[in-house]
């Protein structure tokens, strides 16, 4: 009777403190509700000029979200175009990549039969103004703002294209990224497809085109998710199941709120169930990419190969606002079929300059494979062929940070209408000889070696220890053996710049699916892919089976 008594205050005041926590938890938030319609209320009577109240509520709730972590967003009704591309690969525009390069935006990439292509607008325009505001002061995303608009809606672009100024009057369409940029036989027996987001129609575009590739004698198969930042965890799920059997966990998901705990499985019978498979990997494929990488790795299904992701485990959720807006929220983690998390960062614990801390060490737990391989959580997908991530020569860094290969580019493609197709292209001696003359005629480009630079700062030292004159003859003696010569160095970095400027010059041409293939020719993740895949005793020791 004693126990029963003790039980009935202990529940008593469990559920009066849950009681308790609720009430206060509940007065804070309306207390600060109240702060924040105070706050307004009094900027609107007393401010100095007219507040744009729409403009600062807008900037204070994108200052609350980045307190939690970059994924909870809040989608203004302007902002919905962003919203529709995230979610479905889509957005009314013209159809051009865009990038700022020395404080103006250039025309990057046109897409292949959209409207800026169609009109004649080129890889390396400059865009002087839309519909007759001018942009040189303009950031890029204002002036990809400024070409976004309904389908059908007409626009004038002003572009310089060398010495000469153009004038564009371009249709907007609905423009569509593919989810697969390409697909192809790289041989006889080896099928490649390249996925760039998990939008609405990722797993329709991915099983299309296998089964197109399967028709033309696959055998073996590649998926290439690098730089593939994510999107819809049910498309992952179905991208999957192309590979494994009906049934099979694929990724799980637990949250504060129990509701969202939740198990995704297979639900159909595999298309691709015996095809050996390659997934290709780097630190910037993340979350939907992961999930299926660190899936098909936890089932010992395909052999990935690249660099380590980026470490993103967590699920967000899109809901619903009042006058057309949306906030996207991290809603839970998810957990591969092992167990493990590959979330990276930890947003609440933060360093002293407010950077997120990586996930300790300590903390890093192993975990096992199905057929019993270890692999670790906390820190994204560990490929389990890891490759080096190429890491260019300081003169090649210095050139593609100076968009000296863009530039060269615009000039050299002027005078010329047509390249061998993208599996041939190779640069002429010729042309490397002109980018050579290019560069050095460019008095805005300073080259200086990583060994330069260090004596530059040792220089900085001895003159601040007053030191530097009794030196000064033998350190600049030193300082000019050192010296860089760049005419030398890029005779001796032909072979890390020369592919750089045949793939700018065959984009120009053939476009991305031109790019891609051209890139085979030099790729160390393809050219792994294609030898694993080809030697069965290798991939199946990778995969423990």
């Amino acid at each position: 009777m004693i126990k029963f008594y003790f039980f009935l205050i202990t529940s008593f005041f469990i559920v009066s403190s849950n009681h308790v926590l609720g009430q206060s938890r509940e007065f804070e938030i309306l207390k600060n509700l109240e702060l924040i319609d105070q706050v307004h209320e009094h900027l609107e009577l007393y401010f100095v000029d007219e507040p744009q109240t729409g403009k600062i509520s807008k900037v204070a709730i994108d200052a609350m979200l980045k307190e939690l972590d970059p994924y909870t967003v809040f989608y203004h009704e302007s902002n919905m175009e962003d919203y529709r591309l995230m979610t479905t690969g889509e957005y009314g525009g013209i159809g051009a990549l865009i990038r700022s390069i020395k404080g103006s935006t250039y025309i990057v990439e046109p897409y292949e039969g959209k409207p800026a292509q169609k009109s004649g607008i080129k890889a390396g325009d400059k865009i002087i103004s839309i519909e007759g505001v001018k942009m040189n002061s303009k950031t890029s995303e204002e002036v990809s703002t400024a070409l976004k608009g309904p389908k059908g809606s007409s626009i004038k672009i002003e572009v310089e294209r060398g010495n000469n100024v153009k004038m564009f009057n371009v249709e907007r369409e609905q423009i569509k990224i593919p989810d697969v940029p390409y697909s192809g036989m790289i041989d006889d027996e080896i099928a490649y497809v390249k996925l760039s987001s998990f939008s609405q129609t990722a797993f329709q575009s991915v099983q299309a085109e296998y089964q197109k590739l399967q028709r033309e004698g696959m055998k073996y198969a590649i998926l290439d998710l690098r730089n593939n930042g994510g999107g819809l965890l049910f498309e992952a799920v179905k991208i999957v199941n192309l590979f494994v059997p009906k049934g099979e966990l694929v990724v799980y998901t637990k949250g504060r709120v129990e509701k969202e705990n939740r198990e995704f499985k297979t639900r159909e019978d595999p298309l691709f169930f015996d095809i050996p498979l390659v997934v290709l990997i780097n630190e910037n494929s993340a979350s939907a990419s992961e999930i299926v990488a660190g899936s098909l790795q936890d089932m010992d299904r395909a052999v990935i190969i690249g660099q380590q992701s980026f470490g993103k485990g967590l699920v967000q959720r899109t809901y619903d606002l009042k006058y057309g807006s949306k906030l996207k929220v991290t809603i839970s983690k998810y957990y591969t079929p092992s167990g493990r998390c590959v979330q990276r960062l930890e947003y609440y614990d933060r360093n002293r300059d407010n950077a997120p801390k990586e996930i300790s060490d300590s903390l890093i737990r192993t975990f096992k494979t199905k057929n019993g391989r270890d692999v670790i959580d906390g820190r994204g997908i560990v490929p389990d062929v890891q490759l080096i991530r190429k890491v260019y020569s300081e003169l090649t860094s210095e050139i593609i940070f100076n968009d000296l290969i863009f530039e060269f580019v615009n000039q050299y493609v002027s005078g010329i209408d047509s390249i061998s197709a993208p599996e041939e292209y190779e640069l002429d001696e010729g042309v490397y000889s002109d980018f050579i003359s290019f560069v050095e005629s460019r008095t805005d480009f300073e080259y200086s070696t990583s060994v330069e630079k260090k004596l530059l700062e040792i220089k900085e030292t001895l003159e601040k220890d007053s030191v530097y004159s009794n030196v000064q003859s033998d350190f600049l003696i030193l300082q000019n053996k050192l010296k860089g010569d760049l005419i030398k160095d890029l005779e001796r970095y032909k072979t890390e710049i020369a592919p750089l400027i045949e793939n700018e010059i065959v984009t120009r041409f053939y476009f991305q699916k031109g790019k891609t293939v051209h890139s085979f020719s030099f790729s160390d993740a393809i050219k792994e892919s294609r030898r694993i895949l080809k030697s069965p005793s290798e991939y199946a020791k990778l995969l423990n089976q």
